[in-house]
């Protein structure tokens, strides 16, 4: 059983629960397992030769993606994902999109305040306590449920988060077998190797094998995540649960298991460092498909960036923890990125269209 065989027993003593999550990963990982003739990792240079070794479909033929946001039903998640939806909406039907439907994963267990806004699928949380305090553990948990339990058309899937906000339409940007995937600089098999070994051992190949992304934004088939999804769950619970990892990944540890968990699979993925931008440090939105404002934005009013400190103007989701953001934002002074102004201009436009925006 490899892998999720060795952290198997532990975890099933920890509740009934539980159990019946390590009972659903044990079912999947008697599947056949995935293709292995992928081609290696990529470095960013080389990403173009990948693409082009690929046969790329039909500009008639349309794969459809299905994105897939995990939520909290708190007021900080709430706000964000009726921003997010919104700018689904304004995009998924317009030319180059190949957006399919839409689902909001709320995994706080029950329904709530936005059932008949967003699409939304009700997940389990993990047993209390099995999370240590480190909320996004629910995450892949989630993500199995729903996909044992739902009807999912697509073929493909697009794995978000609620503050993202999606500038322009999305193609499938995958590849048959090959996810599309987000490079996070932070993301460092290499630097990490002694401690990934613990859950990714040499015979599985060598550590370039693990891609530096997390598990959004990503773009997989949809049979390659029923693979994955269960192996994620074990192996971030795995991470947690061990301090020397726990230690070195912190925040991140969650991304870290996505990535390790694509590779033990055979699944790699075509790095797209035009995905996704992160304002402030990435200034421009042209060539972008999503902002993702998880950064600060502290400036002057001169337009000079206050790193590390509250700006004279700014805007952080992190200041809209109890409620959300009025409508009409204050937008930047001249001289702020692009890339500011483009995520606060939208911000306001979302929230002065959706219904009941409560400030």
């Amino acid at each position: 059983m490899g892998f999720r065989g060795k952290f198997f027993f532990p975890m099933l003593m920890m509740t009934l629960s539980l159990f019946l999550i390590i009972r659903y990963n044990y079912i999947v990982s008697n599947d056949p397992p995935l293709q292995q003739d992928l081609p290696g990792r990529r470095s960013f240079s080389s990403r173009d030769a990948v693409i082009s070794s690929v046969k790329t479909p039909s500009k008639k033929t349309k794969r459809l993606f299905h994105t897939a946001v995990t939520a909290t039903d708190s007021v900080y998640s709430t706000w964000q994902c009726r921003i997010m939806y919104y700018w689904y909406n304004r995009f998924r039907d317009e030319p180059g999109s190949e957006m399919g439907g839409y689902t909001r994963i709320l995994h706080s267990g029950r329904p709530d305040g936005l059932m008949d806004e967003i699409p939304t699928f009700v997940a389990n949380p993990l047993p209390s306590g099995v999370d240590q305090g480190y909320v996004v553990l629910n995450r892949p948990w989630a993500f199995v449920q729903w996909l044992q339990q739902a009807h999912i058309e697509e073929d493909y899937i697009l794995m978000a988060e609620p503050d993202h906000i999606i500038v322009k339409p999305i193609p499938n940007l995958a590849r048959g077998n090959l996810g599309a995937a987000f490079p996070f600089f932070y993301i460092e098999p290499k630097k990490y190797e002694s401690v990934l070994r613990k859950f990714f051992p040499k015979e599985n190949g060598m550590i370039s094998r693990i891609d530096p992304i997390g598990n959004s934004p990503v773009i997989v088939s949809k049979n390659a995540l029923m693979k994955i999804a269960p192996t994620w769950m074990n192996v971030s619970l795995a991470m947690k649960n061990d301090p020397q990892t726990d230690k070195a990944f912190g925040w991140v540890l969650e991304m870290y298991a996505y990535a390790v968990s694509s590779a033990l699979h055979g699944v790699s993925n075509i790095l797209h460092k035009d995905f996704m931008i992160q304002p402030p440090w990435d200034t421009e939105s042209k060539k972008t498909y999503i902002i993702h404002y998880t950064y600060g934005c502290d400036f002057d009013m001169k337009g000079k960036m206050m790193y590390g400190k509250i700006g004279e103007w700014r805007f952080d989701k992190r200041s809209y923890g109890n409620k959300p953001p009025p409508r009409n934002l204050t937008l930047p002074p001249q001289g702020v990125p692009e890339s500011v102004v483009t995520l606060v201009s939208m911000v306001n436009e979302a929230t002065t269209n959706i219904p009941n925006w409560k400030s």
